[in-house]
């Protein structure tokens, strides 16, 4: 017999830690599965100035531990645990993970969404020492540099956009000739005079690993093979996010690109599911938003068992 709990927790973000927060003072004792990413996309990140409470910032890794350590105050359960497979057509819902099987009545989705990367070993070795994959997070940092956003849509677009209120120069660089972006973004772009587009252009490495700070990008013509060196000190990744939603495929109503559809902000199709955080928010996607709806998960969970006897 599996154990059943009053609330499964997936992800450990700052919408599952929020989540954590409220369901534990509700003395519903969840239990968090961290996931592949404890922490989510904050772990990765270094200085964070637009969390309120912060006057002068504070470290992503030490904003995630500190809310882990609320959560644990009030009774909250971590497991380093990820989920292999889910059951949502039974209740309890059945929860398959590399550890066991879990049964709960129950269950708040904070598994977040993953920054599409260029997968070059300098880029990960300079993530959040000048690569960033958030303009609207990190672009403060940039006043009076040169920048490069990498991407071909209309997240690449609305970045270097964004980017251009403190960038000297922005730098859009796309493998192909042609862009997918809307062709109202498209326009904007063109006609900033402080973006430069450069097409058929990849990036081969980003320059500074040994200093910790970007010093240039390696780039290269896919259509000559000429090769170069791009003077920036800020790298920025504009190919999109990636929702970490695939497993409840045909369970719950996925858009399509695959984020959660919630009603109310948080409700899925199946009661007692609910949805916090960057897995169903294509939008915002800032710690504060996402912690704002783990809270309101986590109260819908507490009304569910209430309303249901528990």
């Amino acid at each position: 017999m599996s154990e059943i709990r009053d609330t499964v927790i997936l992800g450990s973000g700052c919408a599952g830690l929020t989540a954590a927060i409220y369901t534990a003072r509700a003395n519903l004792k969840p239990l968090v599965l961290e996931g592949h990413e404890p922490g989510g996309q904050l772990s990765i990140t270094t200085l964070v100035e637009n969390f309120p409470g912060w006057p002068d910032g504070i470290q992503g890794p030490e904003l995630i531990e500190n809310m882990k350590k609320q959560a644990v105050r009030f009774g909250a359960e971590f497991k380093m645990n990820h989920l292999v497979s889910v059951d949502l057509s039974v209740h309890p819902f059945r929860l398959k993970t590399g550890q066991g099987e879990i049964s709960t009545r129950t269950l708040i989705i904070a598994s977040g969404a993953s920054a599409r990367w260029l997968g070059l070993p300098s880029e990960q070795a300079l993530i959040g020492h000048g690569v960033s994959s958030c303009a609207t997070c990190d672009g403060f940092f940039f006043n009076g540099h040169d920048i490069a956003v990498v991407g071909g849509g209309d997240t690449a677009m609305e970045e270097a956009l964004f980017l251009t209120r403190f960038a000297t120069k922005v730098y859009l660089l796309h493998r192909r000739e042609s862009f997918r972006a809307s062709k109202v973004m498209m326009e904007r772009v063109i006609a900033h005079p402080k973006i430069e587009i450069m097409t058929n252009t990849v990036v081969e490495e980003v320059l500074g690993v040994e200093e910790k700070s970007v010093r240039g990008l390696n780039i290269r013509n896919v259509k000559t093979g000429d090769k170069s060196v791009l003077p920036v000190t800020g790298f920025f990744l504009g190919i999109g996010h990636e929702p970490n939603a695939k497993m409840f495929h045909g369970q719950i109503d996925l858009d399509e690109d695959g984020y959660i559809r919630t009603n109310d902000n948080v409700l899925t199709r199946v009661p007692g599911v609910f949805a916090c955080g960057d897995v169903q928010d294509r939008r915002y996607r800032q710690a504060i938003t996402a912690a704002g709806t783990g809270c309101m998960a986590a109260l819908e969970a507490e009304k569910y068992l209430e309303e249901h006897g528990h």
